[in-house]
């Protein structure tokens, strides 16, 4: 498969899995608002994780298609990017004790993924 199919091909995957997982979300916490607290409401709240496996199925399959540089530099920029993301969150549980806002761990997928973007994008402009 020509490594342009198969971007195509992953992107499409990405955006069904991805639009699964949202309109999942979205039912969950509709569903969750209208239910007392409980072990029924604790199913319904956790089930986008379901639809998130879908997510890294898809990432893993994409993994497999591409060749051994692109998989490389990848992995790499991936590697950087959780450095990046595990010094943030060690530095800012410092700034926590100084009395700044506790933060999510909703903010940690966020975070990897736009450094992981940050970092490949810089590995591409330098390349150039």
């Amino acid at each position: 498969m020509l490594e342009r199919e198969a971007r195509n091909r992953y992107l499409l995957e990405l955006s069904v899995a991805m639009v699964l997982y949202t309109a999942v979300l979205v039912a969950s916490i509709y569903a969750a608002n209208a239910m007392p607290p409980g072990y029924v409401r604790t199913l319904v709240v956790i089930t986008p994780s379901i639809p998130i496996a879908l997510v890294f199925w898809v990432i893993g399959r994409q993994f497999r298609r591409m060749d051994e540089f692109v998989r490389l530099r990848t992995l790499e920029s991936m590697a950087i990017s959780s450095s990046v993301v595990g010094a943030f969150s060690l530095t800012y549980g410092f700034f926590e004790m100084a009395g700044f806002p506790k933060l999510s761990m909703f903010w940690v997928w966020g975070l990897m993924g736009l450094s992981t973007f940050a970092v490949a994008s810089v590995r591409y402009l330098v390349k150039k």
